[in-house]
């Protein structure tokens, strides 16, 4: 009988217990190594994520891992956008269904604690102690496998930054988050914004601050709260409003402060909203550096280590692409190394990766600069707002389609290519679209509903 192969993983958030539990239904026999308890990670340890997954693709993958252990009360249906100019006036709008399997978002810290959970039910091993560089040396030697989920942080400096797929060197956004409650899940909510109310996600965008994403999202406790997402523009006025920042309650203030002076039509609902009071880490402030890493790195010893998750790729949060790579990777990982008889050596490891850059890592990350408005598709973003408020229906699903396969992206390198996956989406000639645009004139609010 041949002998059972040994994986060792650093890391356990979502990415080291997806991979833990994963390699542990495939036969392997699996250590994973955390620098804090398992309790700590789930109640001693801020809410870094939704977790959210857009579409059949990642939900597909992340069923290879776990099942939905959620239901159906946390999908969401849509998105409920508006755009306001520099000088806080209504730009444009629109609102649509995704036209395909859902969204859901469910608080990192619960997805990850009912991976640990069934990790350990199944027979794996979680140790919790600090892996410091010697101690990761005489890991690697002692296992066929060893994966790096330690995050942007600590370990993941052993890992080469890929100069030729990584874009920036700064961070496009700063980031505040709260998850709140106060809002029932309800059809009259936002109903200002959308007929379905609360089944559609807010994404609030404004030229020069930057984009603010509200949404639903179960959180750890298995309270239904929401979720606050920020992302300031470097420099802009939001950016100093969110180093101001020191606990839930703070976070929020700052929210509703930056509503009620940027988009006044949402506050009557935003003013509903209140913090978590028994879960005093449900916020947090920050800010990432989108970059990409060589997937090998090696010990000082020379024992070969691999990277998972955001220690290979780390995105900026505005296109919900993190965990979907964590899912997708993970699932294509385990496929491989369940097939493969040799060795898990540099070139097997950079094989894998190089396939999961291919078929859905590029595409994330371009997905992303979409979103945060790089220059490099200010002509793509120029022809979807407009065509979405014409045509929310049919153009507005066609946009939000590259959350859920944002590989799709990679086959429009010109605004041409946009124009024409617009126009079949649609329909119609992307000339009529643009020539029926007009800017809003006002933003409905819940009085005015």
């Amino acid at each position: 009988m041949p002998q059972q192969r040994t994986v060792a993983i650093i890391g356990a958030g979502l990415a080291g217990a997806s991979a833990a539990l994963a390699f542990v239904n495939a036969g392997f026999a699996v250590t994973l190594y955390s620098d804090k308890s398992r309790q700590a990670l789930r109640d001693e340890a801020p809410a870094t994520g939704t977790a959210i997954y857009f579409g059949q693709i990642s939900q597909d993958a992340d069923a290879h891992i776990i099942e939905n252990l959620y239901g159906d009360d946390y999908y969401i249906d849509g998105f409920s956008v508006r755009a306001y100019n520099a000088d806080h006036t209504p730009l444009l709008a629109f609102d649509t269904d995704y036209h395909y399997y859902r969204a859901q978002a469910i608080d990192v810290r619960l997805r990850t604690d009912d991976r640990l959970a069934r990790f350990i039910e199944k027979g794996g091993d979680l140790r919790v102690q600090a892996v410091p560089p010697d101690t990761l040396n005489a890991i690697a030697a002692s296992h066929d496998l060893t994966l790096v989920a330690t995050g942007k942080k600590g370990l993941g400096s052993l890992f080469e930054v890929d100069q030729e797929r990584t874009v920036y060197t700064e961070p496009q956004r700063h980031l505040l988050t709260v998850n709140v409650t106060g809002l029932a899940y309800d059809r009259s909510t936002f109903d200002y914004r959308s007929e379905v109310g609360w089944k559609h996600n807010l994404f609030t965008t404004h030229a020069t601050q930057g984009e603010i994403f509200t949404g639903p999202l179960l959180h750890k406790d298995g309270i239904p709260s929401w979720v606050i997402l920020g992302f300031a523009k470097p420099g802009s006025d939001w950016q100093q409003r969110f180093s101001q920042a020191h606990d839930s309650a703070s976070a929020l203030a700052i929210f509703k402060k930056i509503f009620y002076d940027y988009f006044p039509e949402d506050c009557a609902e935003i003013n509903q909203l209140q913090t978590i009071d028994s879960d005093p880490y449900t916020w947090l402030k920050g800010a990432v550096v989108p970059t990409v890493h060589k997937p090998v790195g090696y010990t000082h010893g020379g024992h070969t280590i691999a990277a998972l998750g955001d220690t290979a790729i780390s995105f900026d949060p505005i296109a919900g692409q993190g965990a979907q790579n964590i899912s997708v990777q993970v699932a294509a990982l385990v496929d491989a190394a369940k097939a493969h008889q040799g060795a898990f050596d540099a070139n097997w490891i950079t094989q894998q990766f190089d396939t999961h850059w291919q078929r859905h890592g590029h595409g994330a990350t371009e997905v992303t600069r979409l979103f945060l408005g790089d220059a490099k598709y200010a002509d793509h973003a120029g022809l979807f707002f407009p065509a979405a408020a014409v045509e929310p229906a049919k153009a507005g699903a066609a946009f939000f389609r590259f959350l859920s396969e944002p590989s799709l992206l990679l086959s429009q390198p010109t605004k041409e290519d946009s124009a024409q996956y617009i126009e079949t989406a649609t329909g119609q000639t992307i000339e009529s679209l643009l020539a029926r645009f007009a800017p809003a004139s006002r933003f409905t609010t819940k009085e005015a509903a």
